[in-house]
């Protein structure tokens, strides 16, 4: 059995937390003078949130972003830490992340009151960012609202309305016009609100997909950018890379039966796969359920020693089936990587994610619970 196999589990993710500071310092040099908030919703997109935020705080960061109250609460606790939500809140929670110093978002004028009132209550400020919808469609206050809103809004006592925020859509389309008319129209929408009077210490419109190919969502009057896939070394499939990133990820299993198997021999639900001819075949621990995709069926492969093994038949929940042609020395027991690697052969979550058809953060937050998270 190889060396790095881990005994104690029949799935593991290597996370490599030397690469993931790596690529923050290399983003953060990218797109300086702006600051970095490392997105780390749902989880750090599977990773483990303590252990990445941690990593990311020795790398020097010291702003993240979260999608909802209990990730805030999590990391609010560490000192000298700016944890913002980004997308909503509830009325009922503004009161326990107020209290933690967490920095709210806002889009309405019945949450920045419940905002103002959750201040009013504790007898400190609040902050808070304004969150606007620029041709995203999901959440904030209308482009066409957000001037008259945000006069409103920051007569509100006990509030310090610090920032102003708002999302791509499509931002992975080189050279997008609607791209480029939100960071217009943010443009224009802060020089109206700065003739007034009404100006933001934090200003961010850029994710990582804006990093790699819309420099002006990270010029002035912006400060601040929001990386979250590309701190794990992934990319949309379509776009620039202009970042160099190093992968962060590895998932592994172990060989758990090696079999002989005659030719027209049937492999998995619905016999998709038969054997052309006589074959020696593989079994991993490891399927849907563990988030291998049932994309990878009958076309992705996994790396034995370092050699491309292709998947036999359907992926199923616990199991899936791989060709041994390549390596007829394979016992029971080597390693298996899922994703990660080197060489040519090497399975990213972009080649997952292209089977799939989907994208890296969909394959990094499918890895299921039972695959232990390494930290390395």
């Amino acid at each position: 059995m190889a060396e790095d196999a881990d005994v104690n589990s029949r799935a593991w993710l290597e996370v490599d937390l030397g690469a993931l500071q790596r690529n923050y310092r290399n983003i953060a040099a990218a797109v300086s003078p702006c600051e970095v908030i490392s997105v780390l919703k749902a989880n750090a997109y599977g990773l483990g949130l303590e252990p990445v935020s941690a990593s990311l705080i020795d790398a020097g960061c010291r702003y993240f972003g979260v999608a909802e109250l209990r990730e805030a609460l999590r990391l609010a606790s560490h000192p000298g830490v700016r944890v913002q939500i980004l997308g909503a809140i509830f009325a009922d929670e503004i009161p326990a992340a107020a209290a933690a110093g967490v920095i709210l978002p806002c889009s309405d004028m019945e949450t920045a009151e419940h905002i103002s009132g959750a201040a009013v209550a504790l007898g400190h400020p609040v902050r808070a960012h304004f969150l606007i919808d620029t041709g995203m469609g999901r959440l904030g206050v209308p482009l066409a609202e957000a001037a008259w809103f945000i006069r409103r809004a920051v007569q509100l006592p006990g509030v310090i309305w610090e920032g102003i925020y708002s999302h791509f859509p499509v931002a992975y389309r080189t050279g997008s016009d609607y791209t480029n008319g939100q960071i217009d129209a943010m443009r224009v929408l802060m020089s109206e609100l700065e003739s007034d009077g009404i100006t933001f210490t934090w200003r961010h419109i850029a994710n990582s997909d804006a990093i790699n190919n819309f420099a002006a969502s990270y010029a002035a009057p912006f400060n601040a950018v929001r990386a979250g896939i590309n701190l794990h070394g992934s990319f949309d499939p379509e776009g620039n890379r202009l970042l160099t990133l190093d992968p962060v990820i590895s998932l592994k299993t172990r060989l758990i039966a090696v079999r002989e198997l005659e030719a027209g021999a049937c492999i998995g639900y619905g016999c998709t796969y038969r054997l052309p001819r006589r074959m020696r075949v593989g079994t991993i621990p490891i399927g849907y359920a563990d988030g291998v995709p049932m994309g990878v069926s009958n076309r992705g492969h996994v790396l034995v020693q370092n050699r491309a093994c292709h998947v036999l038949g359907r992926v199923s929940m616990d199991y899936t089936t791989i060709a041994l042609d390549v390596v007829p020395e394979a016992v029971s027991g080597d390693v298996v990587t899922c994703l990660g690697g080197t060489g040519p052969a090497a399975i990213t979550p972009e080649h997952w994610a292209t089977l799939k058809g989907s994208h890296a953060y969909d394959i990094l937050c499918s890895v299921g619970p039972r695959v232990v998270r390494k930290y390395v």
